[in-house]
């Protein structure tokens, strides 16, 4: 028997770096159980080429990345989402569509590296965003997470999104 496989979204305003970021984490980690996509609610429509770099660097295929309203997983057809991850605050405060099938969600805000002045503060910055996403979603996808009941679940994915390191 094959494990069940599990849609994520993950969320930010813009959708053009820390949510990109997220999403290849997903897939490149998930190795096939999860299939993640993100989006935002007003997404920038570009991917912030720090973003690009930084995937690139760490040997991600960054082909077909790019920066999509959260409108199109809400609409007739989309995949139906098991898990909502937003990882700014302000995606996190936003009224959001109704998501086919009542996906678990979380907030894991992420600093935004985007708005760090400087070049060098800049790349140290989207490190930090990957890495702290990194450690969150290898966290995530070693629970047993067909053997936990919703509200366990669910407060095991807000514990998961306080960790700061």
């Amino acid at each position: 028997m094959s494990e069940k496989q599990y849609n994520v979204l993950v969320l930010c305003t813009g959708n053009s770096a820390r949510s990109i970021l997220g999403e290849v984490l997903f897939n490149v980690l998930g190795k096939g159980r999860f299939i993640a996509h993100s989006a935002g609610s007003k997404p920038v429509g570009r991917v912030n080429p720090a973003a690009l770099e930084l995937l690139q660097q760490q040997g991600h295929d960054i082909t077909g990345l790019r920066s999509k309203s959260w409108d199109e997983f809400a609409a007739p057809g989309a995949p139906e989402i098991d898990f909502i991850f937003t990882v700014c605050d302000n995606a996190a405060g936003e009224t959001c569509p109704i998501w086919p099938g009542k996906p678990a969600t979380a907030h894991w805000g992420i600093p935004d590296p985007a708005h760090v002045e400087g070049e060098e503060a800049r790349r140290a910055a989207f490190n930090t965003a990957y890495a702290q996403l990194a450690r969150r979603i290898q966290l995530f996808m070693s629970l047993p997470i067909d053997k936990l009941d919703k509200l366990t679940l669910k407060e095991k994915l807000a514990e998961i999104g306080q960790i700061q390191d």
